[in-house]
């Protein structure tokens, strides 16, 4: 084995097992208790499903992650690059159009492998716990959306990257760079206003009790709302949610229908306020500056591994491309992409934890939000007691259970 492969192979088995690790030990966490505080939102019965409903999303995850790595590592080492690369290289003439049908093969595929434990989660799991409502014809109807939808900006990005890189010299980088920090910064405008309406109905906010308390919260707070709109999330689940989306002008708040209809006004009131403060803070803002250097760093180490045939031969591709280039980099790149993803994670519990503090501070209530939270963590069957290395591993929100204990603190 080359040492590249040795690398390569190393970290994907290493990234497995540490994954591997913290679900049992996640799972070994569970407690049979129900933790104290949620008594009057988990009785007996709701708690043990929930647990169930852990136990079972655990095993799916564990048996995906398996059963991609397996299907990864035999491909790879039977040469399944390489053949690919030939076949298209006797069948397509220009590189850059090679590279794309190339990158789209090999993305395809990936889809499809994903696709029966996709199925799994949503109509066998999802259902059996009373979360899914969503019809075989609207989740086909979303995949060939999202097909439509990624084919008509992915194609012409990748191929922009492919010129670049294939045109370019030295400076190819630095063009992909600025090319990616466009594509961010308008994608901050184009998925609200275009594209998820594509898959959703976003209504106003009715006038009423709740729309008046979200507006006067807002205005109390130099917090520029214009509306707010209603998203129909019931068509394909149960759970709640509601989120921020957009800058500036095409800056929208929405609230799952179905977090209207189980919450009080001033409960929604505290999860506006702690989405406000994630505005206030600048979180967004700081998030996506943070993905523009992170695009920066990659392109520029790609710039020095693109061409690189030791990179080729630990995947069995005799011939150099800018397109296979580009892959082969991407799993150099994730010992990197690991750390970084941790780092990442981190900065996102310690926003949550921030912008919860904004939500005390300025409802002026600590019992409503804890509450609210309490009662999320009962309708979407949250862990109330994950391990602290699975936390560190996956999570981008603290447990439920650690902010309301901070809540309490302020």
């Amino acid at each position: 084995m080359t040492y590249i492969q040795i690398i390569i192979l190393c970290t994907m088995i290493v990234y497995f097992f540490l994954n591997l690790l913290s679900f049992y030990l996640n799972l070994k966490n569970l407690k049979e208790e129900i933790p104290k505080g949620f008594e009057d939102y988990f009785d007996r019965e709701k708690y043990k499903k929930s647990q169930k409903y852990i136990y079972e999303n655990a095993r799916l995850e564990i048996i995906e992650g398996l059963f991609s790595l397996s299907v990864f590592l035999i491909f790879w080492f039977v040469k399944g690059f390489g053949y690919l690369d030939k076949i298209l290289s006797s069948l397509v003439a220009g590189e850059i159009l090679r590279g794309i049908i190339y990158i789209g093969i090999l993305i395809v595929a990936k889809s499809l492998l994903d696709l029966p434990f996709s199925l799994y989660s949503t109509f066998v799991i999802e259902e059996k716990f009373g979360f899914n409502k969503t019809s075989f014809k609207l989740y086909f109807s979303d995949k060939i959306k999202m097909l439509f939808i990624s084919s008509l900006i992915g194609i012409p990005l990748i191929g922009l990257i492919l010129v670049f890189f294939k045109y370019f010299g030295g400076f190819a980088w630095l063009f992909c760079w600025i090319v990616v920090t466009c594509f961010i910064l308008a994608m901050q405008i184009i998925v609200p206003v275009w594209i998820m309406p594509f898959f959703n109905k976003f209504n106003p906010l009715e006038d009423g009790e709740l729309k008046k308390k979200v507006m006067d919260y807002a205005s109390a707070n130099n917090f520029p709302l214009e509306n707010v709109f209603v998203m129909d999330g019931s068509r394909r689940s149960q759970k709640s949610n509601a989120f921020f989306s957009g800058f500036g002008k095409t800056k929208r708040l929405v609230l799952f229908d179905t977090i209207i209809e189980k919450h009080s006004p001033d409960e929604i009131v505290s999860i506006v306020a702690h989405e406000t403060g994630h505005y206030k803070k600048k979180h967004i803002l700081i998030s996506t500056f943070l993905g523009v250097i992170q695009a920066g760093v990659m392109f520029y180490l790609l710039s020095f591994f693109i061409s690189f045939q030791d990179l080729f031969d630990a995947f069995y591709v005799e011939r150099v491309s800018v397109y296979a280039g580009l892959v082969f980099f991407g799993f150099l790149y994730s010992p990197v992409d690991f750390f970084v993803s941790m780092i990442m994670l981190a900065f996102s519990r310690k926003n949550e934890y921030e912008a919860d503090r904004f939500a005390v501070e300025t409802t002026g209530n600590k019992k409503v939000f804890a509450d609210t939270l309490k009662r999320l963590s009962a309708d979407n069957y949250s862990n109330l007691s994950p391990h602290p290395l699975h936390v560190f591993f996956n999570y981008s929100h603290p447990p439920v259970s650690d902010r309301v204990k901070r809540i309490y603190d302020l």
